[in-house]
């Protein structure tokens, strides 16, 4: 798939904000950009190495000051389709620097859209409507303040991340592995398609109001993403997993604890999908869930399951559970939020967890 704008976030999205991109200029000098390593490839396993060591990981502590975290983006804003499914296209600059809404087969394209097949029935275009707040965990809501605590609470965080020289939003939650360091996300998360890995990746368990982090930041040491998803930028593979450096001389799932996850799990039921939306109705400072009955592609453009969600940008990557119980908060992840299609923003669609998300996650667990 290449027609995709996948969903990071932080920020309102504004026609022409920023002006126009740069296409095929270079990406301006960044503060506490790496540099380039080599990746690895293990069957459908694309490897990034993303700190070499100790003073790496403190380069990207020191990089995430409170106001780079304030004035993160959405990396919905960054999944703009051109040419071999490089979603960056002409990125430029800095932080908040040549970014532009672009036009695909005619429609405009925001953050986190996909343009439906040609042909294919259209859907009502909706915007989000108002968030809710509730005190009792929902069977069935398109977009809830997580109010409950629970295991959940902890082990979904916000991640921070560098693209081309800008500076991004993401969620993500960790999962119980053999090393205790993995946290799954969204392959655009992770890496943009067939281009650029992303830089001083972070990740912030339990984020809270005003950037309060009551269990620290942990960087990334390794990167992994499906071989589809960095050859092609097919959207059933979007998922990336990530294998975290000790902080304290903690393991993260020492720190928080983990979810289960599944693979090959039975197609359909019911699931409940957290994360960290930052566009309105949302701010990006509340955990935020979806629950709801999972439903195939009605286009059949991809093996991904839609659930009923207003969740915006900054939710991309955030676990979907199955066998969710609100009394503890602890369930199975079987997805994750990917994209919407541009005609349907009530519906979030997340990839099936297949044996290529298998290998990725035996990979990183391993890492």
């Amino acid at each position: 798939m290449t027609l995709t704008t996948p969903v990071l976030a932080a920020a309102p999205l504004v026609a022409g904000l920023l002006g126009p991109a740069l296409i095929g200029a270079a990406p301006e000098p960044h503060p506490g950009r790496q540099a380039a390593v080599p990746m690895a490839a293990h069957g459908d396993v694309i490897e990034h190495v993303a700190a070499r060591g100790p003073a790496d990981q403190r380069r990207v502590l020191d990089y995430w000051t409170p106001r780079r975290m304030s004035e993160a983006l959405p990396i919905s804003l960054l999944g703009l389709v051109t040419k071999g499914g490089d979603l960056l296209g002409g990125l430029t600059g800095a932080s908040g620097v040549g970014l532009a809404p672009q036009l695909a087969n005619g429609s405009l394209r925001l953050a986190p859209v996909k343009l439906p097949s040609a042909g294919a029935a259209p859907s009502p275009a909706a915007a989000p409507r108002a968030r809710h707040q509730s005190s009792r965990p929902l069977a069935t809501t398109s977009g809830t303040r997580w109010a409950v605590g629970g295991a959940v609470a902890r082990t979904t965080g916000r991640v921070f991340l560098t693209m081309s020289g800008v500076d991004f939003v993401c969620s993500a939650s960790t999962v119980r592995s053999a090393n205790r360091d993995v946290v799954v996300t969204a392959g655009h998360c992770v890496k943009d398609g067939t281009g650029a890995w992303a830089q001083n990746w972070t990740f912030v368990p339990a984020y809270g109001i005003g950037g309060r982090k009551p269990y620290g930041q942990w960087t990334a040491r390794r990167m992994f993403v499906a071989g589809p998803w960095s050859r092609s930028a097919d959207d059933s593979y979007d998922v990336g997993m990530v294998a975290l450096a000790t902080s304290g001389g903690k393991h993260v799932t020492d720190a928080v604890g983990a979810q289960e996850i599944a693979f090959n799990a039975k197609r359909g039921g019911h699931a409940f999908g957290f994360g960290y939306p930052a566009d309105p109705p949302y701010d990006g400072r509340h955990l935020v869930y979806c629950a709801g009955k999972l439903r195939d592609d009605p286009y059949g453009d991809t093996r991904d399951q839609g659930l009923g969600c207003d969740m915006t940008a900054g939710s991309s990557g955030g676990p979907w559970m199955s066998g969710f119980d609100s009394a503890t908060g602890k369930g199975t992840i079987t997805s994750l939020s990917s994209f919407k299609y541009s005609n349907d923003q009530r519906t979030m669609y997340g990839p099936f967890l297949g044996e290529t998300a298998r290998k990725l996650f035996l990979t990183a667990e391993r890492a």
